[in-house]
């Protein structure tokens, strides 16, 4: 198959416990404990298969039973597999999180591997299978920041990358940092939750709105901003920043609902839409996920 977006990133097993009950430090609760396809890149990849689009994934995972199980799992999905790292010793990464009925307990990302592959995952881009540095990809391209620090400096400096409409997700807050050399990036789009965006900003927002427009002010292209059930927020240079209330819906999960936002965002702009009917379907396909109403 030929991809039609690239998603560059993590790739890997989730194991994810969920209670419906509320949950603190020291919990110990019945609930279910389930192992999927997961990270931030293949969350993204298989939203996109949802619209149908045909994703390819940049990623390495390890030539190890799980590796193996996980690809496999990836090919039934219609993602594109051929251009993956496959590392002879490097183990499958691996996501931990706890979920309580009051969110997001706490969860570890082991993405060790795909730090330590670093610019590996990259070579389909110059070697001429997807592009060259004369010749480079066109298309979409959702990036997340659990690649390290210096390679996503790198990408952002990048002839590989002058071309194409960046897509951009922190992973997580502890990771947002990492973004700060995309941040002006002329075709990136940013998108973070309202704590991400406090820390690239090192201020202290309330509303996504006020932190949209302090991330356009400090030269980002385009910056979506979440924060839960309130309102979210889309900043675009040289326009005023527009917001949009998410449906009210029963959470029965929060890993990945991110992802969904921004594989749901790429696909209304790419269809045509409006800045709000694109924030407005980012909203509403989020919340579904939120909801438990579509598969993970």
């Amino acid at each position: 198959m030929t991809p039609d977006i690239l998603c560059i990133g993590s790739v890997l097993w989730d194991i994810i416990g969920r209670s419906p009950t509320s949950m603190r430090l020291g919990s110990d609760v019945p609930g279910r404990i389930t192992r999927l396809p997961g990270g931030v890149a293949m969350n993204i990849a298989m939203t996109l298969r949802r619209f149908a689009m045909t994703p390819a994934l940049l990623t390495a995972i390890g030539r190890d039973a799980e590796g193996d199980e996980l690809v496999a799992a990836c090919d039934r999905m219609g993602l594109v597999t051929a251009h993956v790292y496959r590392s002879d010793d490097l183990p499958t990464d691996r996501y931990m999180a706890i979920e309580g009925a009051n969110g997001l307990i706490a969860a570890i990302a082991d993405a060790h591997s795909l730090e330590a592959a670093d610019d590996k995952v990259l070579r389909p881009l110059a070697d001429g299978t997807l592009g060259t540095a004369k010749a480079p990809w066109r298309g979409p391209i959702a990036l997340d920041g659990n690649l390290t620090e210096g390679l996503l400096a790198q990408i952002a400096a990048s002839p590989l990358f002058a071309a194409a409409d960046l897509r951009v997700a922190p992973a997580s807050p502890g990771k947002a940092g990492r973004l700060l050399p995309l941040l002006a990036h002329p075709s990136a789009t940013l998108y973070v939750n309202l704590e991400e965006a406090n820390i690239l900003t090192r201020a202290d927002h309330t509303t996504a709105q006020a932190a949209a427009e302090a991330l356009v002010a400090r030269g980002a292209h385009r910056v979506l901003v979440t924060n839960g059930g309130k309102p979210a927020a889309e900043g675009t240079k040289g326009a005023s920043v527009i917001d949009g209330a998410p449906p009210p819906v029963l959470v029965t999960r929060v890993t990945g609902a991110g992802d969904t936002f921004m594989a749901a965002h790429l696909v209304a702009q790419r269809s045509g839409a409006s800045r709000q009917a694109a924030l407005d379907a980012a909203l509403r396909a989020a919340a579904t996920y939120v909801s438990g109403e579509i598969g993970s």
